[in-house]
């Protein structure tokens, strides 16, 4: 069902508010905005909305099911205009199809996980797949993510991939209204980020730091965030999947 003319323009100003608010927390800490990556976050969206948001300007998507991705991503294609970024958890009997898939996986949290998305690019005749290593810095048990006392092996894990290219970093720290209390979290994650990038983990790049959403990226940005994965600021508040 096509958007409104209303609704359209609504979606457009969001998305512009939320680029400008990106630039603004990048200048107020002395960084480059073109440094930042805005992932317009569009689970549970159907595909005739994320249409608007690409012509709005949004390039880069974040889903977080496998599934529910993959209609979109046929109906939108992929290509330099449009890149298609796996944000949620990764279930092992979903990797062969997201290797298909995305251009980019955040979620890797074990070395079993990385092995299996390494045999499966052979396989699928991928040459690369970039990925995020998911650290749960809280230990939250309602969370995926590798801890911290893990993290040291799963890097090591690839260095014996030809396929996998490790980018970076990616935190979803506990919620909190207040988006201070984030804050130490992000800064964390730079600086396991900043500890990796002296060791050159990241084949020659600064490596990324997937932090921040609707209700902190700008905290995350001033922590050093180069990918915000922002969803209801841009799309508005989700609808239940009964009433979509």
């Amino acid at each position: 069902m096509p958007e409104t003319k209303q609704e359209t323009e609504s979606l457009r100003a969001r998305l512009e508010e939320v680029q400008r608010r990106i630039e603004a927390s990048a200048r107020r800490v002395g960084r480059d905005p073109s440094e930042v990556t805005l992932i317009a976050v569009s689970k549970t969206h159907p595909a005739h909305v994320l249409r608007e948001a690409q012509a709005a300007g949004a390039s880069v998507f974040g889903e977080n099911r496998v599934q529910e991705a993959e209609a979109k991503i046929e109906e939108l294609g992929r290509g330099e205009g449009t890149r298609w970024h796996l944000i949620g958890h990764l279930q092992a009997n979903k990797a062969r199809r997201a290797v298909r898939l995305f251009d980019c996986i955040h979620s890797i949290d074990s070395t079993e996980l990385a092995g299996r998305l390494e045999r499966l690019c052979v396989e699928e005749e991928r040459e690369s797949l970039d990925v995020l290593i998911q650290i749960d810095l809280a230990g939250e048990e309602t969370k995926s993510g590798a801890s911290e006392e893990k993290l040291p092996a799963l890097v090591a894990s690839f260095g014996e991939c030809q396929r996998l290219r490790l980018k970076g970093l990616m935190i979803l720290p506990p919620f909190g209204e207040d988006a201070e209390q984030s804050r130490p979290f992000f800064r964390r994650l730079r600086e396991l980020r900043d500890e990796l990038h002296a060791r050159d983990v990241f084949k020659g790049g600064a490596g990324e730091l997937s932090m921040g959403m609707s209700h902190d990226f700008e905290t995350a940005i001033e922590e050093g965030a180069t990918m915000v994965r922002v969803g209801t600021a841009i799309f508005g508040s989700r609808k239940p999947r009964g009433l979509r």
